[in-house]
């Protein structure tokens, strides 16, 4: 079944305005005597080997930790204030609820594999610290902290249950290999999110590892490590993430603009433009181009015994359908949420709850045309409250071991501390998510006649 979910905005856009900005493909990019590009891009840090200075051995990740901060004495406090580390946001006021809101993975809940709440024996694989197993994870003491998660070589290390090191893993040798992290350890997690290659962003999965500049410019031609984009200051990595946030200050933000200053473009035509249409709409004009992505998850068909494959069913988790070189839905987008789905919040279950949505209008003068990849799930809810109920998975009772729906409902609403009636049916969600990655050479970039052609 072909999902197709283009905004009415987004048909403007396509018509109106967006490609416009795109006959770069054929202008270049000039500096015209602004800043220079590569003046913003940091140096790549010189690699200081290890496996001389680090002995062992080591018995638990804990002990690889303390190891490194008998040199690294302030990494691991530097980490703690991160939301690597929390999983949390700062308390924000959003206009429907009367108290602050935190909003982050640890907290609220999404529509892929739902939430992290119950179900942290699976989840915690990707949290920078090990053995958070329940709420009584000490989130004090620094040797909780995983150096290893981002600085160990991705080919030696690897997370298990809980977040400690995956069995039979060589301690000794992963403090040997560390070294400032590459595309690989953060591919890990980042490009595997949602449980899979490519499940989550349109824009990152596994083919980015070692790209092809016609896959991702930045990473493919020039090598990029993600950290020339997303620069890291006492372990602090710029750039937010749209479902883990409410609103985004700008100067934590990762933008095209940190280097691409100026005037960037040498028709001035392309450059009016760039007021209305973010540069992503026109240099990433399709995503999934290599791996398949997840756009639609139907979580009420799981627990049949059905033929299995990845990309079509899969027991635990139910149907599927992955999508590959497809076109981004385009809306308004200021950088914000107009609006993001909280625990608690109650839904209209003959709509479609939308769980992320991004602020912005045609009005709004901070706002740009920006390219998204929209996730569709059918995914359970409390049918007298009328709220999401998130179950629990992979903890003790979890779904992934009954099979059965009541149960791990009733345990997953007690984990996320929710009032749960017992009544369960299943509701369309959607969740946006901008594109940003897999940035194409400017031959390859949208042109006029994309938007503005007879036939567009």
């Amino acid at each position: 079944m072909q999902r197709k979910h283009v905004s009415l905005l987004s048909l403007f856009a396509l018509i109106l305005v967006l490609a416009a900005c795109t006959a770069s493909a054929n202008t270049g990019t000039v500096t015209n005597g602004d800043p220079d590009p590569w003046s913003h891009v940091p140096a790549q840090p010189i690699h200081t080997d290890h496996s001389h200075i680090i002995q062992g051995p080591f018995n638990s990740g804990q002990e690889v930790t303390a190891a490194c901060l008998e040199c690294h004495a302030d990494s691991a406090n530097q980490v703690m204030h991160t939301t690597h580390w929390t999983w949390e946001g700062d308390p924000v006021t959003v206009p429907w609820r009367d108290e602050p809101v935190t909003i982050g993975k640890k907290d609220q809940i999404n529509n892929f594999c739902i939430s992290s709440q119950g179900n942290e024996k699976q989840c915690m694989t990707c949290h920078v610290g090990y053995g958070w197993s329940d709420e009584n994870f000490d989130f004090a003491e620094q040797t909780n902290v995983d150096c290893l998660a981002c600085h160990a070589d991705a080919a030696v290390y690897n997370k298990g249950n809980y977040g400690l090191p995956a069995e039979g893993i060589d301690l000794l040798a992963a403090a040997q290999s560390v070294r400032a992290p590459t595309r690989e350890e953060c591919g890990k997690c980042h490009f595997d999110g949602g449980g899979g290659n490519g499940v989550k962003h349109g824009d990152l999965d596994e083919s980015l590892y070692f790209p092809s500049e016609n896959l991702d410019v930045h990473m493919g031609r020039l090598n990029f490590l993600c950290t020339d984009c997303h620069q890291t200051d006492d372990h602090v990595i710029k750039g937010k993430l749209l479902a883990d946030n409410y609103t985004i200050d700008p100067v934590a933000q990762v933008a095209c603009e940190n280097c691409h200053q100026g005037t960037v473009h040498e028709d001035e035509r392309i450059n009016q433009h760039t007021d209305s249409v973010a540069c992503q709409t026109c240099h990433v004009p399709a995503m999934a181009l290599k791996n398949p992505t997840k756009t639609y998850w139907d979580w009420s068909t799981a627990g049949q015994d059905l033929p299995e494959d990845h990309y079509t069913y899969l027991k635990i988790k139910g149907s599927f359908e992955y999508e590959k070189d497809i076109l981004p839905t385009y809306t308004w987008f200021n950088g914000n949420n107009a609006y993001r789905y909280l625990l608690g919040d109650t839904i209209d279950p003959s709509q479609t709850t939308e769980m992320v949505t991004p602020a912005g209008s045609i009005d709004d003068p901070t706002a740009k045309i920006f390219p998204f990849k929209i996730h569709i799930a059918n995914q359970p809810y409390d049918t007298v409250n009328n709220i999401l109920v998130p179950p629990r998975t992979a903890g003790e009772g979890g779904f992934w071991t009954t099979f059965d729906w009541p149960s791990a409902l009733v345990l997953g609403a007690q984990d996320a501390g929710l009032d749960y009636s017992g009544q369960f049916g299943f509701t369309e969600t959607s969740m946006a998510y901008p594109t940003t990655h897999m940035v194409q050479p400017k031959e390859n970039a949208l042109q006029c006649n994309d938007c503005h052609g007879e036939n567009s």
